[in-house]
């Protein structure tokens, strides 16, 4: 079940990577965090009225709390990113984020067996080679791969947070509802404050019209953000965090072969080579 749940998260992470770094190429990247995840505020609220996750209230809450004020800051820096440089690029870079819940499993007293070691150890290098070689690019790119490592750091701390802040599938469900609140909280302030600072918040060709239009896409990052969140939140409740957020972190391998089939993003060899271990990693993990 573990395996199963993390590698949704990748498949639902990759997916709402890649739309979210498309919208970031029409419109402000704070716009593209709050109207995306208002939308999920408004369908995760009507769940959890319906599913009674009000009554799962509890101190746990603040986990997603916490959870709800680092992501506004870790998507922005990575929407940031995927504006700037290639998505084939940015993505793999972003799961170096894995660091922290493997950080943290490890710390407790998890101790994966050799043959998942051994995938944990293949899928990351496969990660990073998937990256490829761009540290010494154009400043544009060094300033891609700085938001990006700040996003990924971010990610990591929410994976971890999000995995304590609810024991039970409606209590998750009022989790999540929490986080997007706070989300959209932090968000807003931010955009806010960047809008008094002269920024703008609608694009500058279109305006809202673009928004409007966008809207079903901005619904689907929203939404997938969300259900990746409770996947991996699923997978790492039942079976060991670092194998569970080793495998959810694959989630650059989706969003690099989406940039490649339908933005025509070449990828270098040494980046096909990472791609390639990152799934040899999978299937030792998932056999271990």
């Amino acid at each position: 079940m573990t395996a199963l749940f993390a590698l949704a998260t990748s498949f639902l992470w990759g997916l709402a990577d890649f739309g979210g770094g498309l919208l970031t190429r029409r419109a402000p990247a704070l716009t593209v965090v709050v109207a995306s995840q208002s939308i999920a505020v408004v369908v995760l609220g009507a769940i959890v009225v319906a599913t009674g996750g009000w009554h799962e209230a509890g101190p746990q809450l603040w986990y997603a709390v916490a959870a709800g004020a680092v992501g506004p800051v870790a998507m922005l820096s990575f929407y940031k990113a995927l504006a700037l440089g290639p998505m084939g690029v940015v993505s793999p870079l972003g799961s170096l984020g894995v660091a922290v819940p493997v950080g943290v499993g490890l710390v407790i007293g998890e101790r994966p067996g050799l043959l998942q070691f051994a995938g944990i150890a293949v899928a990351v290098t496969g990660i990073v080679l998937a990256g490829g070689p761009e540290l010494r690019g154009a400043p544009v790119q060094r300033q891609a791969i700085g938001l990006t490592l700040v996003a990924a750091f971010g990610f990591g701390a929410v994976m971890t947070l999000i995995a304590e802040a609810s024991t039970t599938i409606t209590g998750l469900f009022l989790a999540l509802f929490v986080q997007r609140v706070t989300n959209v909280a932090v968000g807003g302030a931010a955009l806010y404050a960047s809008v008094k600072r002269g920024a703008r918040a609608l694009p500058q060709d279109g305006g809202m019209r673009v928004i409007w239009s966008s809207l079903p896409a901005l619904a689907f990052v929203g939404l997938a953000d969300v259900a990746a969140n409770g996947t991996y939140s699923i997978a790492a409740q039942n079976g060991p965090v670092t194998v569970a957020a080793v495998l959810a972190n694959l989630y650059p391998v989706m969003t690099v072969l989406a940039a490649l089939v339908l933005l025509k993003e070449r990828l270098r060899v040494v980046q096909a080579t990472g791609a390639g271990l990152a799934l040899v990693g999978t299937v030792l993990l998932a056999g271990g």
